[in-house]
C-alpha cells in the first residue's frame, strides 16, 4: 500500500511534494504491486521498502498512514504538520491465482488513488 501510494503521489503530484513511503515491518517491494500501477502507466519498480526508522527525526509537512496497524505502530511524528490516516485492506494477504490476487491489488490502488486525488484537491496542489 505505501509503496503505490508513494507512486501515486508523485505521479498526481509531480514535483509539488517530495515523497518517501516507509513501512512499520518493511517486506520488500511486491511484484503485484509493480504490476497493477504499471497499468497505469507508473512505474514503482524502482523504489525500495524501508524501515519507518529510518524517517525519524526528519520534518514532514504531511504524515500519512495506511493501514490500522501501521496508525497503531507509527512512531510520532513530532516535527510533522499534518498526520492523515487512510485505511486499505492489505493486498499482499490475499492467496489464490496471480489474477484473483491482482483483482485486489488493483481494488486497493484505486481506493488509494481515490483518495490521494481528493487530498491533492484538498490541498489545492497536484494535476491528478
Amino acid at each position: 500500500r505505501s509503496q503505490m501510494a508513494e507512486g501515486l503521489l508523485r505521479h498526481f503530484a509531480g514535483q509539488t511534494f517530495v515523497v518517501n513511503s516507509a513501512g512499520t515491518q518493511p517486506a520488500g517491494l511486491n511484484p503485484d504491486a509493480v504490476a497493477v500501477m504499471q497499468e497505469m502507466g507508473i512505474d514503482i519498480s524502482h523504489q525500495y521498502s524501508k524501515s519507518v526508522e529510518c524517517l525519524r527525526g526528519q520534518h514532514f509537512d504531511y504524515v500519512i498512514t495506511v493501514c490500522d496497524r501501521a496508525k497503531e505502530a507509527c512512531p510520532t511524528f513530532p516535527k510533522a504538520g499534518l498526520v492523515v490516516h487512510w485505511t486499505f485492506d492489505d493486498p499482499a494477504a490475499v492467496t489464490g491465482s496471480q489474477e484473483e490476487r491482482h483483482t485486489v491489488f488493483r481494488r486497493v490502488r484505486d481506493e488509494i488513488a481515490d483518495d490521494v486525488r481528493e487530498f491533492l484537491r484538498r490541498e489545492n496542489r497536484g494535476s491528478g
